[in-house]
Formats: structure tokens, C-alpha cells, sequence
């Protein structure tokens, strides 16, 4: 690693607060050589000026007091009713369109409910204790005082009965001897409809799930006894749950579903000592950061997780930091709290920025340093994603059908009602779940017909997909292609003209005229592939398509931001190996030549969208989170009825951050174009927001939408459209199964669900738009945050519907449960490919 790099890793370090109680770490005096790798030196690093000390741990301050206790602040957003506030579903979200379909949902009803008052205490020591552990036990010691029903999140007492006094004195002491008082006073009483009587449940729901020894891993809660091995592969999958309590329309229910958190059995210690043997002492520092930093390890004296934000390359476990008021290394610390010798002393720590608050709502504590040799890597990577044979192998078990699905979850909730310390602790706090899964009933709206070109056609409901309807057919509009250009490498010539040749074949039946493309070969070299560029795309190009040799993401960023920033020019970037098979080399084809056609402002097919002059809005957010970019926000709208032409633009924000600030510049800028396009505004707007996680809906409702509003004001006099705001969630535990032909089974595309399982004080309805081959199809949820337009909720969910058909890269209702597209993707064709 260059002197530079080195210095900048140190200092992305050194941006966080001291932690309390932890000093840093010691430094060598500056003749001595620092061992920094297995069998690597470096110089010493210098003195370290006052406000660049790194503040460091060994992972043992990152305590979780919201999390871990179950006290999210967040909570799922809570509290936010904005279905109130419109009229027209105050009574009745329902719709009424569709037949009629028996669904069975993974919820479970709460049978009994404790109906006593809940009486909330916050609790003090003196003196101060940092480990939320020590704190649970010094107070615990006083369970004939507290008595047994009790929960403590590290700050918050819950107990189902009132205490003598409003302030309670306690004495407890600790392993060595140190007196400390706790003070306990109570703060609130708590109806049994209170809000936070549903966090409560959760936290005594994980605690039974501690009591059916599952181990919790971020926030869900995993079966660790009972490993899933693909050793060809060296992963290793724990099977677990998710799961959630809360009030839906009429009752308070647990939602669970299935969840994998995929292991692979190899340390980072072992993953780095084989990337040092492949590149060499020479490149290993910057391919070692490139690899490691965004992954999340997992830390099995734990079972924490944590993001590798940096590499430590100064730090050795034989580093001593300041625990209480003694020096300690950490070798030492690992060997006195978890019994863990570390082999290898020259291994380099990793560096993990602790986001979460501190005891006590205090500050973060600051970066925690891990040690390689401990942490176990998770997730895939993006060359294990690419191999067949391991998402095959992966797929076998962690991609269950509904029957498999429903099954897991039966047996789950069986072992609750059957362990009889669970039912227990249950009956301790008068909770009582139903056995079964919840039944429900939902609609499957009418299929839509696609309108193509001269021809109007309808396609398979249960398959969700026109791909063979539409072969054939000339599209609604076509661009001719003239002036276009090929490249490729020197190895894939026969694919390239094997390409050329099919386009020709497939186009002619669409509409598409295209003439030969000017071919061009280039070396495999980024540098070549780009000089190519340079050379030969002119104002008068009209595509570009680069046959690439591999995936490699290098390259395809660089032909996209020279083709998209350097020299706005369509393009369209395809894999060699995807043109490699015969048998599908037609269907690829054809897919390439509707995205040409595409982006060239061709309109491929439409359907039926009674509404006029209105305009789509979609928004999102794009995180490198490997990289450690900046975060993008992106708008697109459509600028005429039958949504084929868009304008769009991107808006660079902080990183990580999804609420989006220029959103008042981007719509303005939306309104505009569709001014200049249809010489009017429209009529009625209708934003879809995607991208919204838990805990960031009210940020959306106060801040969002009032931008969205400000922006309309402020284009004409009076102007004043019907507007409505969706926020469009994918990533959604709910799940549905349909029994069809005495088998369990997915829903059909268009099934649509909008009570029982959804919120009362929220205008919301889940959509199946898709089909799936394999697995269990996702719902979408859609929650109506904001409505001036009064379409009933039927009109709502149709429309949706409707708009779930017109993303022109998929003909199968919307997208694959593979693609990791967002909102824009679910409503708008266009946006960036």
C-alpha cells in the first residue's frame, strides 16, 4: 500500500467520538518497527495529534440497547396515521373489482392478551455501569422485589405490577466486590393499548426465542444447532426466523416468516492469507480493501455482525488498549473473556465504525478493532453469485415453495404451544398465540390486455408473461437504427457476428429497422476498450454495444460513465458468455432489440390507462455500500399518456443517506419538460416512492411530501393538480399461499390484499403482480401516504396494476424477484439500464 493510501485509511478511522472508558491504543515509540502482517514490516506510524486519536474497542461497547432489547425507536413506524386524513377511505379501503380468492397469510392471532396496566421505570446506577450484561444481573439480583414478570432493556424497566413507592432504592454488588445502588423510578402507566405494550410483546417473544436456543444475529434469531452444510462450497447456512408483533385491522398478530443468514466457513484471517499467496505482498494491501471493506463478518464468540468500514494495517492483537483503568491487549481481552487464543500476532485488525448508540443513549463508542482470525465471513460474493453450481446448490435450500414455507412455519409455532418453558413464560405475562396460520380472503383483478402495435392480445394470468404473445408483432413505434457500432474483443468475434446476425433476424418482425453496425475489435484492456470509445462515437452514433468479456464491474462502470457522462450516447453492454448458448441466442436478441429500440424512445407495447393528462413520478435511492460512494437519488417521470417517453434526473446526497433533498429541483424539472411536451401541466400526479425502511416514514410524510406540495405551488398561478404519494416497499416479510387443485400454492398474478393483514391507521393493500417458477413469490405493499385525488381504492389498485406491466425489460408482470430494481422499476419503463 502507497504511504497515501496507508494515511488515508488511518484517517477515515479517526473520525468518531471517544468511547467511554476506552483510550487509544498505544503507540510504538517511533524507532521501533511495527509488525503490521504475517511476515510484513513497516515503519512506525507517527505521533498521533489530539484530534485524530482513533478511538478503538474490541467489540465488546458495542452494545444494542434498542435492538437487543426490543425497544426499536423505529418500530416499524408506529403512531402514523395518515389514512385520517383522506376522506374517502376513512370508512373503507377496500376494493370491490376482481374474483374473489381463499388465501391463507403467515400470521399468527394473538388469542389472550394481559389487559392489566404496564408500568414503565427507568433505571439509574451509581456508579455509572457501560455493560448492559452487568446492569441486567446487579438488577436482577432483587427478583423478589421486581418479581418474576419483568423485562429490562438496559434503561427501561417494564413490569406488570406497581411497585410500593414511586422511587425504589436498590443495593446489589458485583464479582469484585463494588457496591453499587440502583435507583428505579416510575415514569409511566401504560394502558394495554398503548404502543408500547406491542414492543413488549416482541421483546418477550425473543425471549422465547433465546429459550428455543436460537441465536440472535443482528435482529433476526437463528437456529445455529442445526446447520444446513454445502461443504463443496464452504458455506454453511443457519435457518432462522423473522419475526414481528403488531396491531393490524382487527387484532393484534405475530408475523413470521422463514429466514437463511448464509455462513461461509472460512475466517477473514484465512480469506486474506490466500488473496496475499494469489496477488502478492506487492498488490495484496489494495486488493485486500478492495475485497474486504462493505462486507459484514460475523463474530461467533458472539453472534454479532459487523460492516468492515476499514483495515487497521498499524494494529496487531499485541495493540493494548485501556479497559476500565488497565492496559490490556487484545490478545489478552480475548483469551480472558472468551477463552480464544490468537495464533497469529501479526495479523492486521479490521476496522468497524459503531453506528448504534451508546448505555444510556450516550454517544456511539467509536470504531470497534476485530481481529481477522475471529471473523467469519457471510453473504456471497459477487463472483460466488455468478457460479451456477453454488446458487444451484444454495437454491436447494433456501428457496422453499409455498408447501415447504407453510410447513416450517406450522412446525415453528407447534413448538412454541408444545415447549412447555415457553408456554411458561407466555402464560407469566397472559399471552396465548393461535396454532394456525391466518386465513384471509383477496381478489385477483382482471388480467390487462397489452396493446401492441396494430394488435390487442392477452396474456396467461398465471404465468404473468407476453414474451411469446408479442414474438412477431411490430411494435407501437420503432426507431431506425443507422448509424450504430459493435465492439468486441479479438476471442469473441463468432459471438459478436452470431449477434448481428440474429438482430437482423428478430427485428425485422418487430418493426425495427436496422442497418449493419460498424464493427470495431479492442483489446481486453480497459484502456483499449475505452480509446475505442473515444475514437469512434461521434455526434452522429446512435448506439453503441460492447460485447464485454466478463462481468467484471470495472468495466462496465467505465463504458457507462463515458457513454453517459462524457459522451451522452445510448449503449447497451451484454455479457459474451450470455450470447455463448445457440438454443438462446434468439430470446436474448430479442430482448437486446427492445432495449435498443427503447432507449432510443421507441414505444414497445402499452396498456389501457383511462386517466388523461396524468403524470407517474418514481423515486428512489442507490447506495454503494462496498464502495463507500456517495448515495444517489433518482426521479423519473412520464411525459405523455402512454408513458413510453420519460424525463429523468439524478441528485448526489450523503452517503447512506435515502431521504432525498433536491427532490423540489428534479419535480420542477418534471414539470417542465411535460409542459414543453404537451403544452399544459397535468392534471393529476401520482408519486411512487420506493426505498422507504422502517423508522423513515414520517420523514417522507414531513418532509417529502411538503417539497413535493412547494413544487407544484410554484409553477403557475393556481395551479393546483390532484396528488397522490405511494411508498412502495419490496422487502416485506409478508407472505401468502393460495391452496389451488388441493395443493398449496402461490397466488396468482394480480391477487391484491387490503384487510385483515394490513394497518388501520394507514391507506394500504399488498399486490402479487408477479409469477414465479421457483419458490415462494413477495408481495409489494403499498402504502397511500398522501391523497387529494379521491380515487377509490379500487381505481388505486387497479391503476397500480396497471403500471406494474410497463417496465419494458420484463414481460413477465413487473420484475423477477432476482432483480434488485426499485420503485422506478415497478412503475416507470425507462430509467437508467
Amino acid at each position: 500500500m502507497t504511504g497515501r493510501a496507508r494515511a488515508r485509511s488511518r484517517g477515515r478511522a479517526r473520525q468518531e467520538a471517544v468511547p467511554p472508558g476506552v483510550e487509544a491504543p498505544q503507540e510504538a515509540p517511533p524507532s521501533e518497527a511495527v509488525r503490521v502482517g504475517r511476515g510484513r514490516t513497516r515503519g512506525a506510524p507517527g505521533a498521533l495529534s489530539p484530534e485524530d486519536v482513533v478511538q478503538i474497542s474490541a467489540g465488546f461497547q458495542q452494545v444494542k440497547i434498542g435492538e437487543r432489547g426490543g425497544r426499536r425507536r423505529d418500530f416499524h413506524d408506529e403512531g402514523i396515521n395518515t389514512r385520517q386524513a383522506m376522506e374517502h377511505v376513512r370508512d373503507s379501503k377496500t376494493g370491490v373489482s376482481g374474483s374473489p380468492i381463499e388465501l391463507r397469510a403467515n400470521f399468527f392471532k394473538i388469542l389472550s392478551r394481559p389487559q392489566w396496566v404496564l408500568y414503565q421505570y427507568h433505571v439509574d446506577f451509581k456508579p455509572v455501569m457501560e455493560s448492559r450484561r452487568l446492569r441486567t444481573a446487579l438488577l436482577f439480583q432483587h427478583e423478589e422485589t421486581l418479581g418474576r414478570a419483568h423485562t429490562f432493556d438496559g434503561a427501561l424497566l417494564f413490569l406488570p405490577r406497581r411497585l410500593h413507592n414511586p422511587e425504589t432504592v436498590l443495593y446489589s454488588e458485583t464479582r469484585m466486590g463494588e457496591k453499587v445502588q440502583i435507583t428505579v423510578t416510575l415514569t409511566n402507566e401504560l394502558p394495554p393499548t398503548s404502543p408500547v405494550c406491542l414492543q413488549l410483546y416482541n421483546i418477550i417473544f425473543r425471549r422465547v426465542l433465546k429459550m428455543m436456543n436460537m441465536q440472535q444475529v443482528g435482529r433476526h434469531y437463528y437456529n445455529s444447532a442445526d446447520p444446513l452444510n454445502i461443504p463443496q462450497h464452504r458455506l454453511t447456512i443457519w435457518p432462522g426466523f423473522v419475526t414481528t408483533i403488531l396491531q393490524y385491522e382487527s387484532s393484534i398478530m405475530l408475523c413470521t416468516d422463514v429466514s437463511h443468514k448464509v455462513l461461509r466457513s472460512e475466517t477473514v484471517l484465512s480469506f486474506m492469507l490466500e488473496l496475499r499467496h494469489r496477488t502478492g505482498e506487492r498488490s495484496f494491501p489494495e486488493a485486500c480493501a478492495k475485497e474486504l471493506v462493505g462486507l459484514v463478518v460475523l463474530t461467533k464468540y458472539n453472534n454479532k455482525t459487523y460492516r468492515i468500514d476499514d483495515i487497521a494495517w498499524d494494529y496487531t492483537p499485541n495493540n493494548t488498549f485501556k479497559r476500565g483503568d488497565t492496559e490490556i491487549s487484545f490478545k489478552e481481552y480475548y483469551k480472558k473473556q472468551y477463552d480464544l487464543d490468537i495464533s497469529d500476532d501479526h495479523q492486521v485488525l479490521l476496522i468497524s465504525n459503531v453506528k448504534k448508540m451508546g448505555p444510556s443513549d450516550r454517544p456511539p463508542p467509536g470504531p470497534a478493532l476485530l481481529v481477522p482470525e475471529f471473523c467469519y465471513l457471510t453473504g456471497l460474493t459477487d463472483k460466488m453469485r455468478a457460479d451456477f453450481n453454488i446458487m444451484k446448490d444454495l437454491s436447494a435450500h433456501t428457496r422453499l415453495t409455498p408447501e415447504q414455507r407453510e410447513g416450517r412455519l406450522n412446525r415453528f409455532v407447534g413448538n412454541i404451544n408444545q415447549s412447555t418453558e415457553v408456554q411458561a413464560e407466555l402464560n407469566t405475562w397472559g399471552l396465548n398465540f393461535d396454532n394456525k396460520l391466518l386465513s384471509i380472503k383477496g381478489r385477483v383483478l382482471p388480467s390487462e390486455r397489452i396493446l401492441q402495435g396494430p394488435r390487442t392480445y392477452e396474456y396467461n394470468p398465471w404465468q404473468a408473461d407476453w414474451s411469446k404473445e408479442m414474438r412477431g408483432i411490430p411494435l407501437i413505434s420503432c426507431r431506425p437504427l443507422d448509424n450504430w457500432i459493435l465492439l468486441f474483443t479479438q476471442r469473441n468475434v463468432d459471438v459478436a457476428q452470431a449477434l448481428l446476425q440474429t438482430l437482423n433476424k428478430v427485428s425485422k418482425p418487430l418493426g425495427i429497422p436496422i442497418q449493419r453496425a460498424c464493427m470495431l475489435q479492442y483489446e481486453d484492456r480497459q484502456e483499449s476498450l475505452l480509446k475505442a470509445l473515444q475514437q469512434n462515437v461521434n455526434s452522429a452514433t446512435q448506439m453503441v454495444v460492447v460485447v464485454l468479456p466478463s462481468n467484471r464491474k470495472d468495466k462496465y462502470d467505465s463504458v457507462k460513465k463515458f457513454l453517459c457522462v462524457d459522451f451522452p450516447t445510448p449503449s447497451q453492454c451484454v455479457v459474451a458468455r450470455t450470447l455463448s448458448k445457440p438454443q438462446a441466442l434468439m430470446t436474448v436478441a430479442t430482448k437486446i432489440a427492445l432495449q435498443m429500440n427503447c432507449k432510443m424512445g421507441g414505444e414497445l407495447w402499452s396498456v389501457d390507462i383511462p386517466l388523461k393528462q396524468l403524470m407517474i413520478v418514481g423515486i428512489d435511492c442507490y447506495h454503494d455500500t462496498a464502495a463507500g460512494k456517495r448515495s444517489i437519488g433518482a426521479l423519473v417521470a412520464s411525459l405523455n399518456h402512454g408513458m413510453s417517453r420519460w424525463f429523468s434526473k439524478c441528485v448526489l446526497q450523503s452517503r447512506g443517506q435515502e431521504i432525498m433533498d433536491g427532490l423540489k429541483v428534479a419535480l420542477q424539472g418534471a414539470l417542465k419538460a411535460w409542459l414543453k411536451h404537451n403544452q399544459c401541466l397535468p392534471s393529476r400526479i401520482i408519486v411512487y416512492r420506493d426505498g422507504v425502511g422502517d423508522g423513515m416514514l414520517q420523514s417522507v410524510v414531513n418532509y417529502e411530501v411538503p417539497q413535493i406540495m412547494d413544487c407544484i405551488k410554484s409553477m403557475e398561478q393556481k395551479y393546483e393538480p390532484k396528488l397522490t404519494v405511494v411508498v412502495v416497499k419490496k422487502r416485506i416479510t409478508s407472505r401468502f399461499f393460495a391452496r389451488i387443485d388441493g395443493k398449496v400454492a402461490n397466488p396468482p398474478p394480480g391477487t391484491c390484499i387490503d384487510s385483515e393483514v394490513t394497518r388501520p391507521e394507514w391507506y394500504d393493500f399488498f399486490i402479487v403482480s408477479q409469477a414465479v417458477r421457483f419458490g415462494c413469490v413477495a408481495p409489494t405493499h403499498y402504502n397511500v401516504v398522501y391523497d387529494s385525488s379521491g380515487l377509490k381504492p379500487d381505481h388505486m389498485q387497479r391503476l397500480t396494476y396497471k403500471l406494474c406491466h410497463m417496465y419494458y425489460n420484463w414481460q413477465h408482470g413487473v420484475i423477477n424477484e432476482n432483480d434488485r430494481g426499485g420503485a422506478c422499476y415497478y412503475v416507470c419503463p425507462k430509467v437508467f439500464y
